[in-house]
């Protein structure tokens, strides 16, 4: 078991990451996935500063439909921990339960025909190619 580092025992660098991501959450909750990350600080920033960016900053992704795509990724890579913090991130945004139905059924589709076309090795449509 990973030990997990509290805001009060942090080192210095850890707390500036720790205030970053109170800061930009508003929330005085700090998870476990960073308290983890957190026995190598470096790997603390650098994943922080990513998901930052690329959760939370700008773009043509709507807030909700980038949680739905971190949900079907953490399902397919069997990451309970990340289905069930991003399932909560998500029903903050406005996930209902239908919906949520709805994307486990696209993930279990998805994922059926990715291994179908995967093992019989379907060449690409011309079409389809971008």
């Amino acid at each position: 078991m990973t030990n997990l580092i509290e805001y009060e025992t942090a080192s210095p660098e850890v707390r500036a990451v720790y205030d970053d991501i109170r800061a930009t959450r508003q929330t005085e909750y700090i998870n476990n996935f960073w308290k983890a990350l957190a026995n190598h600080p470096p790997t603390l920033w650098r994943t922080w500063e990513n998901l930052k960016e690329v959760m939370g900053g700008e773009g043509d992704i709507d807030p909700l439909t980038r949680e739905l795509i971190y949900i079907a990724v953490s399902v397919t890579n069997g990451c309970d921990y990340c289905i069930a913090s991003h399932t909560a991130a998500a029903l903050t945004k406005g996930l209902t339960e239908k919906g949520h139905g709805e994307l486990l059924a696209i993930v279990a589709a998805a994922n059926s025909t990715n291994r179908l076309a995967t093992g019989y090795q379907v060449p690409i449509d011309e079409q389809f190619k971008i």
